[in-house]
């Protein structure tokens, strides 16, 4: 096992350094700057905080499952994860999410901040789909996502 100094941060100050943002399928990571920091590395990927508000790219990752924890505000998580279409999870302050590896996923909110473990590569889809699982005929993930909140079905 490896020994050296741990991260410490200080969370506070990271987030009231961020700005919120108003994302859309389409943005970009430089229009993206000053709404996410990043906090360190972990394991295969990064620790990150976010602020932001609308509708994320959909995304999913490859290598591991990904955890979100909404610090501030509420989002619904919107997840591709059997042979129906996708379902809506409303995550609130305090709540934590582990969106399964692989499922295609994203969010849509008022506002929000919240933590990400993000395992990388990933992939994403920038346009405005339903499901990004359908064109490809690939429905691999299942649903057991880990979360208090229930399932509601898009209409």
């Amino acid at each position: 096992m490896a020994s050296g100094t741990p991260s410490v941060i200080d969370l506070d100050a990271e987030l009231a350094k961020l700005t919120m943002f108003r994302r859309t399928p389409h943005s970009t990571r430089e229009q993206t700057k000053g709404s996410v920091a990043r906090l360190a590395s972990y394991r295969d990927g990064l620790l990150l905080a976010l602020k932001s508000a609308g509708t994320d790219h959909w995304e999913r990752h490859l290598t591991g499952d990904e955890l979100v924890h909404v610090l501030d505000g509420s989002t619904t998580l919107e997840i591709v994860c059997d042979d129906g279409p996708p379902k809506s999870f409303t995550l609130g302050a305090g709540m934590i999410a582990v969106i399964p590896q692989g499922a295609w996923h994203r969010s849509h909110s008022e506002g929000n901040t919240h933590l990400g473990l993000t395992p990388f590569p990933g992939e994403n889809v920038e346009r405005d789909v339903d499901d990004p699982a359908s064109p490809r005929g690939k429905r691999k993930a299942e649903c057991p996502i880990s979360s208090t909140s229930t399932p509601r079905s898009r209409s």
